[in-house]
């Protein structure tokens, strides 16, 4: 696989207060210094940071960084790109270096959603220490490491931005899904795709087949044990944060959670005890029923 994981996600703010409380109080995640004004950076773990808020005029993802385990594989993206007419920019090694990279370029896949795509991580050098004491965000498998969690992602055109991600990058299909949110005969459904990477999670990227003004569907953070999940869902109601889904268990990758708001418009999914397949013994899957129980959702505005 070119891209092995989900490094990090850059997101546009046009209220950094609102961030602070939500990031800090709500999630759990620790604040580390930021040498550039109008950014915030926060940790999950022994990475420089996760997660990249920017002062903006939108709340919205700014991109979604990709990484590769090797400068190999990095070279082998950056080529497959380049030789599929793919338009590539390098970032400057000031540029990498301030999204925890050694090398890096960026690039927007054919529905749209700008990728920025590294090898050569960065760690912090200090340990982890969540404002709300939880107990770790689970980002390893052992000495591996799998990323923070996962990004959905809007690709109205679904087939071609999956083909994108699978020709070039070296993601492998996981399951797809079909939605039916009317029922009956005559719903179409909604596609849905989600790609693994060759590592421990059941998927790194999902691609849904709408639109979406926030430029994510949610991402996924994921905790060491259920009831880390569950104080947190007390933190957010507690806040008044906008609970999309109830307590639920996916089909596909056995995560329990719930979904809440973020100030940027999109999801995060808090969950728990995602599967981790063995990929040379997996059939992937096709979903026509996303969750076993639970997740009763409210979309809200």
């Amino acid at each position: 696989m070119a891209v092995h994981s989900l490094a990090y996600l850059v997101v546009g703010a046009r209220d950094l207060d609102a961030w602070t409380r939500y990031a800090e109080s709500v999630v759990g995640m620790m604040r580390t210094e930021s040498n550039e004004k109008d950014v915030l950076l926060y940790r999950l773990d022994h990475r420089t940071f996760r997660f990249r808020i920017e002062a903006h005029d939108a709340d919205k993802l700014l991109a979604s960084g990709l990484e590769c385990a090797t400068r190999a594989n990095w070279e082998k993206a950056l080529a497959n790109l380049e030789k599929a007419g793919v338009a590539v920019e390098k970032a400057s090694a000031a540029e990498a270096k301030a999204r925890g990279f050694h090398d890096m370029f960026r690039c927007v896949d054919p529905a749209g959603n700008p990728l920025e795509i590294g090898w050569g991580h960065i760690v912090a050098g200090t340990p982890f220490v969540s404002p709300e004491a939880v107990d770790g965000f689970v980002t390893m498998d052992g000495d591996l490491d799998m990323g923070f969690g996962h990004a959905v992602l809007p690709a109205p055109n679904i087939d071609e931005t999956r083909a994108f991600y699978v020709d070039h990058l070296g993601f492998a299909n996981s399951d797809e899904m079909r939605v039916y949110l009317q029922g009956g005969p005559e719903d179409p459904g909604i596609g849905m795709h989600f790609l693994h990477a060759g590592g421990p999670r059941h998927h790194v990227i999902g691609l849904a087949q709408f639109p979406n003004p926030s430029g994510m569907v949610h991402t996924m953070v994921e905790v060491a044990t259920l009831d880390e999940v569950g104080i947190a869902l007390d933190r957010a109601l507690a806040a008044g944060t906008h609970i999309s889904s109830t307590l639920g268990k996916h089909t596909n990758d056995k995560m329990v959670g719930f979904y809440m708001r973020t100030p940027a418009g999109f999801d995060i999914e808090y969950g728990y005890g995602g599967i981790r397949p063995d990929w040379n013994n997996f059939t992937p899957t096709f979903t026509i029923k996303e969750d076993l129980w639970g997740h009763k959702w409210d979309f809200g505005q």
